[in-house]
């Protein structure tokens, strides 16, 4: 999964909109984008758009945070609809995903479901920055972390998070620490979105850089940005043939610790370079 569209939990129009395009995944808010009274009827209208007809498109929910009382009423309305996963904001660290994946083993067990992916956005805390490499081996539904940078800003007390699209050195840190922290868990490092809506050269920018970085995948708010997300997730045609290169330099030399190929020399971590672009070009075809 290389882009995650936000639709709001209260707007079936949108919803159809996102549901029709490209993006490979949808998180179906009920926290920010839907105001707190009408936080019920949007859970009724989440587990309408769970049981509507979903092709390859995968979707998840973002439920309200632990601490608002309002976590276990989200997961109640749309568990039994049987979403990919669950996306949990404001995660703090171990504790609040182990709640979560207690949670979610009732719900699964009431209702028969395999387990849920856990998409954890884990920076938008001052305090969630001190525990991102405590992720690893916590529970087996934790599938990716998603830094974010507006409720960080509200955390740290910043006037602004960035400056002509361009952020400011605290978010930054939260954007390497969430990526150094995915990679210590063993999972998905998915990058926060694009504040900027018009300007795509902006998001292409952003997820270029992103991909360039490590992360596996990048949120979006417009399904305008879709495409360029899509794109700069997607192995081009020169990355997949140096990966064959050096995959079919490796099969022949299986001994080898480092080999030769154009005139530069290509060790291990080349090799599981090339693994991980080679199937990330076999899942989009």
């Amino acid at each position: 999964m290389r882009s995650f569209l936000f639709v709001p939990g209260d707007s079936q129009r949108k919803f159809e909109k996102a549901s029709a395009g490209d993006a490979d995944a949808l998180i179906l808010d009920l926290e920010d984008s839907v105001a707190a009274s009408a936080k019920e009827a949007a859970r009724q209208t989440v587990a309408e758009m769970l049981q509507a007809p979903r092709g390859g498109q995968a979707r998840f929910v973002r439920v309200n945070a632990l601490d608002t009382g309002l976590t276990l009423q989200d997961l109640a309305a749309v568990m039994a609809h049987a979403p990919d996963g669950i996306v949990l904001p404001k995660c703090e660290g171990p504790d609040d995903l182990r709640k979560l994946a207690h949670y979610l083993a009732a719900f699964e067990a009431t209702h028969a479901l395999g387990e849920t992916k856990i998409l954890a956005i884990v920076t938008e805390t001052a305090a969630s920055l001190f525990t991102l490499g405590q992720y690893r081996g916590v529970d087996r539904r934790l599938w990716g972390m998603m830094w974010g940078a507006e409720d960080l800003a509200a955390s740290l007390g910043a006037r602004e998070n960035a400056e002509n699209a361009v952020y400011h050195e605290p978010f930054r840190l939260a954007r390497n620490l969430c990526l150094a922290g995915a990679a210590a868990a063993g999972v998905v490092a998915v990058d926060s979105i694009c504040a900027t809506l018009d300007d795509l050269s902006i998001v292409e920018t952003e997820a270029k850089a992103a991909r360039r970085d490590g992360f596996g995948a990048k949120a979006v708010i417009h399904p305008k940005h879709v495409a360029p997300v899509n794109m700069a997730f997607t192995p081009t045609e020169d990355e997949i043939a140096w990966a064959r290169k050096v995959l079919d330099a490796f099969a022949a030399n299986p001994d080898a610790g480092v080999v030769r190929i154009d005139g530069k020399m290509v060790d291990k971590p080349h090799e599981r370079a090339a693994r991980s672009i080679m199937t990330a070009a076999n899942k989009q075809t």
